[in-house]
């Protein structure tokens, strides 16, 4: 056995606990959560600063890490993705040692879980040896080109087939957002997924173009895929804004994780919610700074009680691949939303959103939920200086 103690433990799924001991099993397993005087303190690790769950990364771009410094920052979403396709192919041992040191990265970072979006296959190998459980999303796109799915998207049957279900580890079929997924590729998606207990992950609403395509069909996603000689004749607006189109042709009754919402409103957030009981918001504050130079109102998700939870995107579009980063970052910036506010989404609302609260997101007895230690200030804040050390 193995007791943890610190001045504060943050169970997620209950009060915050003063002096608490953990004692989990050789394999991080919780056996109980006790009260100091119940434990001699000679057998117990006594820490300065709070014990909390392990992270959940509900958004990265793992098979992207070779890419880091290769995209300039603040240049919004449609010139990020040109370059995104223009550099993305490297020798292949690069790649894979990128993908090896991102994952080691993000599991020293206290991250014991990841949602990742996967285009090919070149995570597959290091997700089947990783220390951390995976859901993979196989990410599809026919850019609205209704006559061409089939092309396009039948490179992704071997994508999916690649990943392994080892380990605690998911897949599923995925659209990639609503400006590049046409109705037949949603019913394909649909079709191709089962009909419950899967996460569907879908960008959304990261950057104004994207509403103004669905409202008005105006806006520089027309440029882009006149760019790629790809028409849209057979396109109408929507009137609505973009998140609509993809609630009208997505499956409710599958755990959905909607992504960026850079632009999402409280209406937007409504409607999402009546739609389904199984809608979960992925935030990745530093890659909306890093591409658009903006964050989202996360006040509307606090109105709303939306089930948020928290992604670090890919190493193309941020400095680092940290979930605690990103809770600082809100922090800074929108200082209203509460510590405990912030953990749940970076670890239980994580774990749910991916299926996988029976074993991560919170500290209770049966649960191996890793556990980290990080430091808090007086004020129950993050700061600049906050870190964390995994101790499980």
């Amino acid at each position: 056995m193995h007791k943890f103690s610190a001045d504060t433990i943050y169970t997620v799924s209950g009060a915050p606990i003063k002096d608490g001991v953990i004692v989990t099993d050789d394999n991080g397993k919780i056996l109980s959560i006790d009260t100091a005087d119940q434990h001699d303190s000679s057998s117990v690790q006594k820490h300065q600063g709070s014990i909390i769950p392990g992270f959940v990364n509900t958004h990265c771009h793992l098979e992207l890490s070779h890419m880091i410094s290769q995209v300039n920052t603040g240049t919004g979403l449609i010139p990020f993705i040109k370059n995104v396709v223009a550099y993305r192919e490297f020798p292949m041992d690069v790649i894979f040692d990128a993908i090896a040191k991102a994952d080691d990265y993000m599991y020293e970072q206290g991250i014991v879980a990841v949602g990742d979006i996967s285009n090919k296959l070149d995570t597959a190998a290091q997700k089947n040896k990783s220390k951390i459980r995976y859901y993979t999303f196989v990410e599809m796109f026919d850019f609205l080109q209704e006559g061409a799915t089939e092309q396009f998207t039948a490179q992704y049957k071997d994508v999916f087939e690649g990943q392994s279900t080892a380990h605690g580890n998911q897949k599923s079929y995925v659209p990639h957002a609503p400006y590049s997924v046409s109705k037949n590729l949603f019913s394909i998606i649909n079709d191709r997924n089962p009909e419950s207990g899967i996460t569907v992950s879908i960008h959304n609403q990261e950057t104004p173009p994207e509403n103004e395509l669905f409202l008005s069909k105006t806006g520089d996603f027309i440029g882009f895929y006149e760019d790629f000689k790809f028409p849209l004749d057979h396109f109408h607006a929507t009137t609505k804004t973009a998140i609509h189109y993809a609630l009208e042709h997505m499956n409710p009754n599958c755990r959905s994780l909607f992504v960026h919402n850079t632009l999402t409103t409280a209406d937007d957030i409504k409607a999402a919610q009546a739609w389904s009981d199984h809608v979960y918001w992925a935030t990745c504050p530093n890659a909306n700074l890093y591409i658009e130079n903006r964050l989202p109102n996360y006040q509307a998700f606090l109105d709303t009680k939306a089930r948020m939870t928290i992604g670090t995107d890919s190493l193309t579009s941020n400095w680092q691949l940290s979930v605690l980063e990103e809770m600082k970052t809100i922090s800074r910036y929108q200082s209203y939303v509460p510590f405990a506010t912030l953990l749940r989404w970076a670890t239980l609302n994580g774990a749910q959103a991916l299926g996988f609260e029976k074993d991560l997101g919170s500290l209770e007895v049966g649960k191996t939920p890793g556990l980290n230690l990080i430091s808090v200030g007086e004020d129950q804040k993050l700061d600049q200086h906050s870190s964390v050390n995994r101790l499980i």
